[in-house]
Order: structure tokens, then sequence, then C-alpha cells
């Protein structure tokens, strides 16, 4: 059992007395979004009916009920066009029923129908007391989901030089880019310019609205932690008790979200070498040494497919994400070294959700299109090689990647970002917990103490937990997990600065 310290699970920080300060009997506040919304929106009621299997997942048992969400294409038109959002939720379990309990898995681009019913199998208690309920935003699996690439031109894509050596290198690598903002102009049309995070918050309010819950109570991971506070910055008097595990550094533009992924995957693969008695400086440098061999030559794989950089680079980036994978890692590495790549092949193509016969997933394809249209800031090739260096000093075997990536990933986008850094400031809003999580590699420890700052006094209340692995509810926590099961089933706010080891 992990210990805690930082004070009891139902201390009071900034003020608090422990009490519930964002219970389902608060009245509703204002709402200004439904106000100038159409009754053909707000008074809609949800046809709920049997799940049905998707491309990427079989159909949930029976006690899972799915349903359509008509809302607004352009949040700045309520009255035109309309779209359908889709909706998955299981009702609670038990009499005390709280309200309903919204999750996003993050990305941006996880599909909550998808992921909702394997997650609820680990919370019982929280479905006891809540309907959880769970979407595919906008852009993403079932709410008009956009495929920019076919699984034959994703593969051919897999063969592009990330790390560009050569001028030949980087013109492809930049052709690519290119290409595939072009693809997804052609796949989603007008959709394109309505995916942001922004878009997907209001979305959100509608659906509290809809399924009738007076304040919004919300379970944001990774991705999901930005989503929730602009949520919390546009509606703050309908947040209720809200969740943000794995939390997005709202204060970093996109070169600093990369700079921060950077140090994050470098800190989590330092955690990884120190584990097995490598020094991690040492260690580092062997896997530069293979990334660089890969370069040159692709290893061969029991597929009859060779494992390039790119798609190494991808295989070492997965395990990271929960120290339990951590031996895989070891034995990926090691075969490697030995001259078969086809485990690091293999951990690489689960991260890109490819399948056995060839199919991949497009939970990537969403995540670029939603980061594009929220990103202002987009580098120049230019711009990108002079900051090289630096990445490279944050992470030898991360940071080259990365830096590339800031100028590749919204290459000659067809539409224009919104905004260099997300508003989250929420004043007024209830109580928020932060989760951050010590050795989280893709939302480092550092986003939640910014996210706190930015929310707001009295707002954001940190919850630390001295582990690894990405986002800290479930992830074997005894005190994570019941001070989270607290403050969502009891209204019961920690001490701020809590820390869990």
């Amino acid at each position: 059992m992990a210990g805690c310290s930082g004070g009891p699970s139902d201390g009071g920080g900034d003020g608090s007395d422990g009490k519930d300060r964002s219970g389902p009997s608060t009245p509703a506040q204002s709402d200004a979004s439904a106000s100038v919304l159409p009754s053909s929106l707000t008074a809609q009621k949800l046809d709920w009916g049997h799940c049905k299997a998707t491309a990427d997942s079989a159909a949930p048992s029976a006690d899972w009920q799915c349903a359509t969400l008509k809302t607004p294409l352009d949040w700045s038109e309520p009255d035109g066009k309309t779209i359908g959002i889709a909706l998955i939720r299981a009702r609670a379990t038990g009499d005390d029923r709280i309200g309903s309990l919204l999750f996003n898995f993050g990305g941006p681009g996880a599909s909550g129908v998808s992921s909702m019913p394997y997650f609820a199998a680990t919370t019982p208690k929280l479905r006891a007391r809540y309907d959880l309920v769970s979407w595919d935003p906008r852009g993403v699996g079932a709410s008009e989901g956009v495929r920019c690439r076919s699984d034959r031109d994703v593969q051919a894509a897999e063969t592009v030089d990330n790390t560009p050596d050569t001028p030949a290198e980087e013109k492809a690598y930049f052709k690519d880019a290119a290409d595939f903002g072009r693809s997804c102009a052609r796949a989603a049309g007008t959709l394109l310019a309505h995916v942001s995070t922004t878009d997907s918050a209001r979305d959100m309010d509608l659906m509290r609205l809809v399924l009738g819950d007076t304040r919004l109570h919300y379970f944001g991971m990774s991705y999901g932690t930005e989503l929730g506070g602009v949520y919390a910055h546009l509606f703050p008097k309908n947040v209720g008790r809200m969740i943000l595990d794995g939390v997005v550094d709202p204060t970093a533009d996109s070169v600093g979200q990369s700079e921060n992924q950077a140090r994050g995957f470098q800190r989590a693969l330092d955690d990884y070498l120190k584990s097995i008695e490598e020094d991690p400086r040492k260690g580092s440098q062997k896997i530069v040494s293979l990334l660089d061999r890969l370069d040159a030559k692709p290893l061969p794989t029991s597929s009859g497919r060779g494992l390039n950089q790119s798609l190494a680079l991808t295989g070492i980036v997965l395990p990271l994400y929960s120290e339990s994978r951590w031996p895989e890692l070891t034995d990926a590495l090691q075969a490697a070294a030995r001259g078969d790549g086809s485990a690091l092949l293999s951990l690489a193509d689960e991260y890109d959700e490819r399948d056995s016969s060839g199919r991949y997933g497009t939970s990537s394809q969403s995540q670029r299109v939603i980061s594009c249209l929220d990103d202002k800031r987009r580098p120049t090739p230019e711009e990108a090689k002079k900051r090289l260096p630096e990445f490279d000093r944050i992470s030898p075997v991360f940071g080259e990647f990365l830096g590339w990536d800031t100028a590749g990933w919204c290459y000659d986008w067809p539409v224009a970002g919104q905004f260099d850094t997300p508003q989250v400031s929420a004043p007024g809003a209830a109580p928020i917990l932060l989760v951050g999580n010590t050795g989280d590699p893709a939302t480092p420890y550092e986003g939640a103490r910014r996210m706190a700052d930015e929310l707001g006094k009295g707002v954001g209340v940190e919850l630390t937990w001295k582990g690894e692995g990405h986002v800290a509810y479930g992830s074997g926590s005894d005190c994570v997990d019941t001070t989270v099961d607290a403050y969502l089933l009891d209204g019961k706010v920690p001490k701020d600065g809590k820390v869990c080891s």
C-alpha cells in the first residue's frame, strides 16, 4: 500500500473545511450558453439505446447505452447546421445517485465511447453513485470522425524520416506534412475549422444541460485536463466536482509543450534506466546509437516489415506510459541489440493502433486535426532547426524528433490556429482537484502547479503522487484513489499540496 503525506484526505486546503462545496443540490447558476441556444438543442431528448460494435471495438455489455447529441457545427451560429456527438453511459448502480460524471480520456483524439466501458470496470465505487458518461468529441470516432489517410497511405508515411539529415529528407518530411493537411481538408470539409477544444467545451455544457445536471461533474485525463480547464474558464459557475489527472501545462505554447514532453519522456527513460541499474547518461547514449544505426539501415522483423528509426522511437515511447510495462521495453531493446526489431515494432504498432491485418485506428489523425486548429504558433522549418540543439540538450533520445515536430506537425495547415495558449482562469468556480505524477512522461508534473496557478486562488487544489507512468488514478496508489474517491463521492476537498508516495 502506498503511503500518504500532506494531510488527511478530507482536509481543507485553501480555506476549505472539507465540506462539500460543489454537490448536486447546489442551485444552478446562470447558464450563459443555454440562454442563447434554440430550444431544438436545449430541449432535445436523447434516444438511449443498445450500443453497437464499432470498427475499433466490440459492442459493450447490455448495461451500456448509446445516444447521439445534436450540437451546432459552428457555435457562433447556434441556429445553423448541426452535427452528431456520440455518447455512451451506464446508469448508477446504487440508490444514492449524485448525477452524471463525464469522462474525457485525452489525446486529443481518444474515443470515449470505446474507452469508457473498459475504464468503468476499475471504478465500481464511482459507478455506484454516478451515471458514467463519455463521448467521442467532434472530429473523433463516431462523432464525425476524420480519416485523413487510408491504411496504405499511413503505412507509406512510416517510411518518411522524421529526423531529416539531408536536404532531400527534409523536403520529403515537409511534403508529407503538407500532404497530410490537404488530405484532412478534403476529408473533413467545413468541419476542419470547428473541432477545437473550445468547441468541445461548449458541447460539454450542452451535454450537461441535456443530461439534466445543474453542474458538470467531470474527470479529465491528459489532454482532457486542458479541455476541463477551458470548460471551467467558459462556465465557471457550472463547475461541479472536477478531477484533472495528468495535467497539461496551460502556460506552454506548442513549442513549450514539445519541450515539456522531451523533458518528461527523458525523465521517465532515466527512471527506467535506473530501475535496471543502468547509468541514465550511458543508457541513453546506447539508445541514441541504436537509433542512429536504424536511421541508416532498418532492422529486420518477423513480419517482414523493417524497423526504422521513427518506428523504434515510437516503440520506446509506449512502455514509458506505464511502469508495469518497463520489462517489455527491456526485452525489446535487448532483442534489437541482437538484430531483431520485432518486439519494438510490435510496441510501435500498438501505439499507432495498427492491427495484424494492417488496419490503423484514426485517433492520431484526429489528434493532429484538433491540436492544429488549437495551435496558433507554427514555427517554420528554419526556426525548428535553430532550436534543435536546445531540444537535444533537454533530451538526447527524444529531443531531435520533438524539435522537428514543432514545425512538421502543423506545417502548411489549411486552417488558422485559434490561440497560443488556452485560457483556463476560472474565478468563482468550485474547487478543482489536480493530480500530478512526478514521473509522468507525457504531461510532466510541473503542469499541475501551473494549471492551479492559472485557474486562480481557491480553485486549483493540487495533489501530488510520487509515481511513474501517465496519470495517477487507478495506477496503484491507494492514497490517490481514496483521495479522488472522497472528493468525487463526498465532496471532500483535500489540503492543497497533499502528497501521496
